[in-house]
């Protein structure tokens, strides 16, 4: 639902309470993300998300009570759509393939710049203005790292490529690639490919750790 969408429907008393109480949130995250991508982070208030959802502020903070809690709200969303994206790349070819927890992952750092990377970029820029929020982040890669080091007889390959392909997504996000389109899709598809790893692989300790 669209903005005008939901503030039409928000005046006219259409929808019932659960179902506003929803698009409420929605209509706020949304709006967020379209100040910081438009006017950059510094710019984004309780006051601007209102004027952007057309509703006065006390609805806002009726659901996000600060800043900050819109911005954690922000950073959330994002993680739970690239979460399910790599769910449901890990069901659908986790019978077929070794490490699959290591190729969706792969995979979903591919999707972050194949889709649209304006809401990503937009989150960072404003989680840099408040640290704090970043343990969010921290949490998921800690479970992930847990994930790709059970599933293979040699972790540190597998967090090589991890760290590999969630490189080349932060380079090109943020325009500090000097890969080419075509150099990039190569490397992803060389860190996706298992058969291209194989040779290479180290069971047991590392040398480190022997």
């Amino acid at each position: 639902m669209n903005l005008k969408a939901f503030t039409g429907s928000y005046a006219n008393g259409s929808m019932d309470n659960a179902s506003r109480s929803e698009n409420t949130r929605n209509a706020v995250i949304q709006a967020a993300l379209e100040i910081i991508a438009r006017n950059g982070p510094g710019k984004l208030t309780l006051d601007a998300i209102a004027r952007e959802c057309g509703m006065s502020k006390g609805a806002v903070t009726h659901h996000f009570r600060t800043k900050q809690a819109v911005l954690k709200a922000l950073l959330e969303h994002e993680i739970e759509y690239f979460k399910k994206f790599a769910e449901d790349y890990c069901r659908k070819n986790g019978g077929t393939q070794k490490n699959p927890n290591l190729l969706s992952q792969i995979a979903t750092a591919r999707e972050t710049i194949r889709s649209d990377a304006s809401p990503a970029l937009a989150i960072f820029g404003a989680v840099a203005e408040e640290p704090g929020l970043l343990s969010v982040s921290r949490d998921l890669s800690a479970e992930i790292v847990e994930k790709l080091k059970a599933e293979t007889d040699d972790p540190d390959l597998a967090l090589l490529r991890w760290v590999a392909a969630s490189g080349l997504a932060i380079t090109a996000m943020f325009g500090m690639s000097p890969l080419s389109d075509a150099d990039r899709e190569r490397l992803f598809a060389r860190l996706q490919d298992n058969s291209r790893w194989e040779g290479l692989a180290s069971p047991g300790k590392s040398p480190e750790t022997a």
